[in-house]
This record gives structure tokens, sequence and C-alpha cells, in this order.
């Protein structure tokens, strides 16, 4: 097994701020060389392997900031890094305090992601609280923002980075009419798709069927 203490995660080095220049397939590659390390260290110790993932996302995009980004390969890449990673995280089986800390870190790199490269990381954030009860604590957390957010009154609607965040949280917690309610006024169906999954949820189904037919049409 893996031992956290004196264990050095080789993708640590060639992650520093900036350490890429602007083609992506070098990046690309390390990307990919980390997912596949961090996977094979989560199969001896979930535990050790969570936390490099942790790691890695908070290094992630100051690394890719130079990247040219505008073939959406590097996006792709991040993207399908990102989607192996969660489970890593949502399933090792940690104290409340060491999830806390993940989610505190996870949370601040979002934020900070300027270009932006782990966006995507939010629409697992239920997942990543890995209980109804942690996942309903963060909803409660980022609610009042996001009303605001996506409300109704222009003077006050405006970009919060931890919208998704919240959506998810809601819909992991089961608070299913919350997340209807929050997004009464929301056109954007990056966001509207969390009302089909919240009616879908509760056997709404020809409802949810409609929300999906409006919005291809």
């Amino acid at each position: 097994m893996a031992k956290a203490e004196g264990y050095e995660w080789q993708f640590k080095a060639r992650f520093r701020r900036r350490a890429f220049g602007w083609k992506s397939q070098p990046a690309i590659k390390r990307v990919k060389e980390a997912v596949s390390e961090i996977k094979k260290v989560a199969r001896k110790d979930s535990v050790l392997g969570a936390e490099g993932a942790v790691l890695f996302l908070e290094k992630l995009s100051p690394a890719l900031e130079h990247v040219d980004s505008s073939s959406g390969a590097i996006g792709s890449a991040v993207n399908k890094a990102i989607e192996a990673l969660v489970p890593i995280i949502a399933k090792a089986a940690v104290e409340a305090k060491t999830r806390d800390a993940w989610l505190e870190r996870l949370f601040e790199a979002h934020a900070e992601d300027g270009i932006p490269y782990i966006e995507s990381l939010a629409d697992f954030w239920g997942e990543l609280c890995a209980s109804e009860t942690v996942a309903s604590s963060w909803a409660d957390r980022l609610l009042w923002v996001t009303r605001m957010a996506l409300g109704p009154d222009k003077d006050m609607r405006g970009h919060f980075h931890g919208v998704a965040a919240c959506l998810s949280a809601l819909y992991a917690a089961g608070r299913y009419d919350e997340v209807l309610d929050v997004l009464t006024a929301e056109r954007f169906w990056h966001y509207r798709r969390w009302a089909v999954k919240a009616l879908a949820a509760q056997g709404r189904k020809a409802e949810a069927t409609l929300q999906l037919h409006k919005n291809v049409t």
C-alpha cells in the first residue's frame, strides 16, 4: 500500500504554475500521465489517491495558463480528467474534517480558475460531498448568492462561480423543490438541466420531457 508520508507525486513537479507553453499536446500528455498515476495509487490506497486527485485539480489550471485552448483539445482532456478523478475523491472513506478540507481546497481552486479549465468540477459538487448531509450544508452556504445570481432582478443578477455547485448540492441533498424554485427565472440550459433532473427525480417525467423539448426546439 502506498504511504502518504514521504510519498512524492510524479505529476507535482510537472504542474508548476505556467509550466507549459502554448502547444496543447505536451500538456495533454502530462494530464493523461497524471490521471494514470493517481488511478494507479488509488487502486492500492483510496485515500492517498483521493488526496492526489485534489492536489492535481488544484495545480491544473495555473499550470495550463499559457496553453492555447482554441482547438478545444486541452479542454476536452481536462474534462475527461475531472470525470475520472471525481469518483476517486467521492468514494474515499475519510472522516468529515478531511472531506471538508478537500472541498474547501477544490472550491478555492474553482474560484481562482481564470481561463477557465476546471469549471465543470462544480457540476459534480453533490457527488464530491459524498453524503446528503454535507451536500445540504454546501447548498445552504451557496444558496443565497445563487438566488441573487439567477433571480429576476436584473440589478442583482450576475456571475457566481458557485451556481452549478449549489444546484448540484441541492440535487444530491434531495432538495428538488428548491432546485426548481431557484431556477424559475433562469433560461441558460447548463443550469436549467438541473430542473429537468429534479422533475425526473420526483417522478414528474412528463414535465421533465416538456422541459427537454423546449430546450431542443
